[in-house]
C-alpha cells in the first residue's frame, strides 16, 4: 500500500498585538486526531493510499509564535518524517502561509524546507494553503502541487483541500518530475480588499478556471498574501502547476499571463461591501429600518490577528443618548473581566470594569451589569468546529438596551452555530457588533444591513499607512508604479 505523510500548520501572525504565543495557544492533534481534524481521509481512503500522521497545530488569527513552541512542532514533523521515511510516498500538508516565528521567520517555508530535504527533491509534496499567506520563488518551487483556497471567505476551503489531495493521488499513480512555478508580484492587498464575490476577484478567479481547462495545466492559483507583519515575502503572487514535465516551459508562460492579468486590474481592487467612518456607521446602523444590521469593527478584526480587546465602537454606543435600537458586541476579549463573570450566577448583578487598558482603543469602560448567559466559543468555517477556542458570558448593561459577551479569548464569531453554542439569541438584537474585517457568509445572508466600520486598531484597513520596512519596494499602492 502506498502511504502519504499528512500535517497542518495554521496561524494569522499579527506582530501589532502583544506578547507571544506558545504551544498552549494550538489546537494539537496528534494520530487518529490529526487525520479527522484535517478531514481529507476519505479522498485516500478512496484510492487505497494508507495516511501517516504527523501533527495539527492550528492558532487560528494570532500573533507572533514563540520559538520554542514553534521548535515544538516542527520537531513533530521531522521526526514523523524520517521515522517513517521508508514508507512514505507522498507528503500532503495544510500549511497557512502566514505563521511569523520569532528569530526564524516564516513557519511554514521552515517546515516545508525541513520536510523537504529529508524527503529528498522527487518525493511529491503537494501543499493547501490561504490565499492570505506570502510565499517566494523557492518556497512555490518546492512544491509538487500548491494551490490556494479560490474564495474569501474561504467557502471552498474543504474542497480545496479534497482536491489537491485528489491531485497527489493521481501523481502517485503517474508520477511526474515537476515543481509550481511563481511569479511575485509588486502588489500588497488586505483581505477586505480581495474579497472574491466583487471585482477584480471574481474574474481573476474566473480566468484562472479557464486556464485550468488547457490539458497541460494542472492548477493555478493566486495568492493575495498577509500584510499584518512585516516580512521580505509579503505580497501579491501567482502559482501554475504543470501536468507533466514535459509542460513546464508551458506553465511559465502560463505564469506571465496570469501574473500580467491580476496586475492589469490593480486598480479595480476596493473594500468590499458598505465601509464607513466609525461615526457614519454606527449613525447608519441606528438609523436603519430593519433588523439586524451588522458593524464590523474591522481595526480590531480577530480573524486577521488583532485582539478583540478595543472597546471603541461600545464606547461610541454608550454615549447614544436614549439609545432606543438592542445592540450585541460578540465579543469583547477580557480574560480578566471574564473570570470575574464565570463565578456568578446567571441573574447577578455586579460592577465590571471592562477593558484591557492596552492603549486608547482598548481603554476601559466601568459598567453595572446583569448576568445573562454563558457558554464555549467554538471554532469555525476551516478551523474544527467540534473544538472549543474559550469561554464567554454575556451580561446585559443595567440601563441601556445593550448586551455583551465577555469573553474569555479572542474567537470571532462568525457563524450561526457560534451564538447558539454560547446561549446567545441572535434574533434579539437589532444592531449586532462582531471583531470581523469583511463580514462572514453566514452573517452576511441574515444581516439585513452590513457595514464596515473602518476603526483603528491592530488590523488597519489603509495597506499605504503601515509602515512596512522589509518589502519589495516599489510596492502599489504604497508606491506608484
Amino acid at each position: 500500500m502506498q502511504k502519504v505523510l499528512v500535517g497542518c500548520f495554521i496561524a494569522e501572525c499579527n506582530e501589532n498585538v502583544p506578547g507571544r504565543v506558545g504551544i498552549e495557544n494550538f489546537d494539537i492533534g496528534y494520530g487518529e486526531d490529526c487525520i479527522r481534524k484535517m478531514k481529507i481521509r476519505d479522498v485516500y481512503e478512496e484510492e487505497g493510499i494508507g495516511l501517516i500522521p504527523s501533527i495539527y497545530a492550528d492558532a487560528g488569527s494570532t500573533g507572533i509564535i514563540k520559538k520554542s513552541a514553534f521548535e515544538h512542532i516542527l520537531r513533530i514533523f521531522t521526526c514523523t518524517a524520517r521515522e517513517h521515511l521508508k514508507e512514505i510516498d507522498g507528503v500532503y500538508l495544510m500549511l497557512h502561509g502566514a505563521g511569523e516565528v520569532e528569530e526564524i521567520g516564516s513557519a511554514e517555508h521552515r517546515i516545508l524546507k525541513e520536510i523537504r530535504q529529508i524527503v529528498g527533491p522527487y518525493t511529491p509534496i503537494a501543499v493547501a494553503c490561504d490565499p492570505h499567506g506570502n510565499l517566494c520563488r523557492e518556497y512555490a518551487e518546492s512544491c509538487t502541487v500548491i494551490r490556494s483556497y479560490r474564495e474569501s471567505p474561504h467557502t471552498d476551503a474543504l474542497e480545496t483541500k479534497k482536491k489537491v489531495s485528489r491531485m497527489l493521488c493521481q501523481l502517485l499513480k503517474h508520477r511526474q518530475n515537476i515543481h509550481a512555478v511563481y511569479r511575485k508580484l509588486p502588489l500588497i492587498l488586505g483581505g477586505e480588499q480581495s474579497v472574491s464575490t466583487d471585482e477584480p476577484v471574481r474574474s481573476i478567479n474566473a480566468y484562472m478556471d479557464k486556464l485550468e481547462e488547457e490539458p497541460r495545466i494542472l492548477s493555478c492559483s493566486w495568492h493575495v498574501g498577509y500584510i499584518r507583519h512585516d516580512t521580505e515575502v509579503a505580497g501579491c503572487g501567482v502559482v501554475v502547476v504543470p501536468q507533466t514535465k514535459a509542460d513546464q516551459e508551458y506553465a511559465e508562460q502560463i505564469a506571465d499571463k496570469l501574473a500580467d492579468y491580476v496586475w492589469d486590474r490593480r486598480h479595480e481592487f476596493h473594500y468590499t461591501g458598505l465601509t464607513m467612518k466609525p461615526d457614519e456607521a454606527l449613525k447608519a446602523a441606528l438609523k436603519f429600518d430593519g433588523k439586524p444590521v451588522f458593524i464590523t469593527d474591522s481595526g480590531d478584526n480577530v480573524t486577521s490577528g488583532a485582539t478583540g480587546w478595543n472597546t471603541y465602537i461600545l464606547r461610541q454606543v454608550l454615549a447614544v443618548s436614549n439609545l432606543k435600537k438592542r445592540v450585541l458586541f460578540a465579543n469583547i476579549c477580557d480574560p480578566v473581566s471574564y473570570e470575574q463573570l464565570k463565578k456568578m450566577k446567571d441573574g447577578e448583578q455586579t460592577s465590571l470594569h471592562l477593558g484591557i487598558g492596552h492603549d486608547e482603543m482598548s481603554k476601559p469602560v466601568d459598567l453595572d451589569v446583569i448576568v445573562r448567559s454563558r457558554g464555549p466559543l467554538k471554532g469555525y468555517s476551516l478551523h474544527d468546529t467540534e473544538a472549543t477556542f474559550g469561554y464567554a458570558v454575556t451580561v446585559s448593561v443595567i440601563g441601556t438596551p445593550i448586551d455583551i459577551a465577555v469573553a474569555s479569548t479572542r474567537q470571532v464569531m462568525a457563524e450561526c452555530h457560534q451564538f447558539v453554542s454560547a446561549h446567545i439569541d441572535l434574533d434579539a438584537y437589532d444592531i449586532i457588533v462582531v471583531k470581523q474585517g469583511y463580514i462572514f457568509p453566514e452573517l452576511k445572508a441574515k444581516g439585513k444591513l452590513c457595514i464596515m466600520s473602518l476603526t483603528d486598531g491592530a488590523t488597519p484597513q489603509d495597506t499605504r499607512i503601515i509602515p512596512f520596512k522589509r518589502i519589495m519596494r516599489p510596492m502599489y499602492p504604497i508606491d506608484e508604479i
